[in-house]
């Protein structure tokens, strides 16, 4: 009987050619669209005003990390730019290189180079989404109190790779459950097509 492991699959280089090809053009795909929603260069004021989905992470960071500060009694401000701070205190700006597209597109590509139904893909991308984003959230929130506390980071680490670290491991950990539930699901698939295997 054929295996359905990922590693142990037939179709390894093609899953390989479809990620590659839908992770670098998400990832390059967002450089290339910076241009067009950030003023300078190829500034575009319709994608700028309607298809700009980098700024819309980064505001639904800034409300994600005011949320969950508030939850232990911590009020903070916003202000232009993205960015974000204590009342009376020190903030932090939410960056390009804080929004996470690396691995977003990281996870969706895998996603996207599976074999599986359109509908179990769609539901696998946003758990890891909201995963990843909700890692970020997270983030972003302990490096503002830090600052405002004099914290340092864990073994001299900055928190980019801090995020990049737990953020793939969290990936992997997804991998593993998408794969282990993916192979169920075509076993159990395979099964009710063919009554006799039962």
């Amino acid at each position: 009987m054929q295996s359905n492991h990922l590693y142990k699959n037939a179709d390894f280089k093609q899953f390989i050619i479809k990620f590659l090809a839908v992770f670098v053009f998400l990832y390059f795909g967002t450089f290339f669209w910076i241009g067009f929603v950030a003023p300078g260069g190829y500034y575009s004021e319709f994608a700028s005003k309607y298809l700009d989905y980098i700024t819309a992470i980064k505001n639904s960071l800034l409300f994600g990390t005011k949320t969950l500060l508030s939850f232990f009694g911590i009020q903070t401000i916003q202000f232009k730019n993205h960015i974000i701070r204590f009342v009376n205190g020190k903030g932090v700006q939410i960056a390009y290189d804080c929004v996470g597209y690396g691995v977003y597109s990281f996870w969706i590509a895998f996603v996207l180079a599976n074999k599986s139904s359109i509908i179990r893909k769609i539901i696998w991308i946003i758990v890891g989404l909201f995963s990843l984003w909700s890692i970020n959230v997270i983030r972003i929130s302990l490096f503002l109190v830090s600052v405002n506390k004099n914290w340092t980071m864990p073994l001299g680490i900055d928190h980019h790779d801090w995020f990049t670290i737990v953020a793939y491991a969290v990936i992997f950990l997804l991998i593993f459950v998408f794969d282990k539930n993916n192979n169920k699901h075509k076993e159990n698939k395979s099964v009710s097509k063919n009554p006799n295997l039962n």
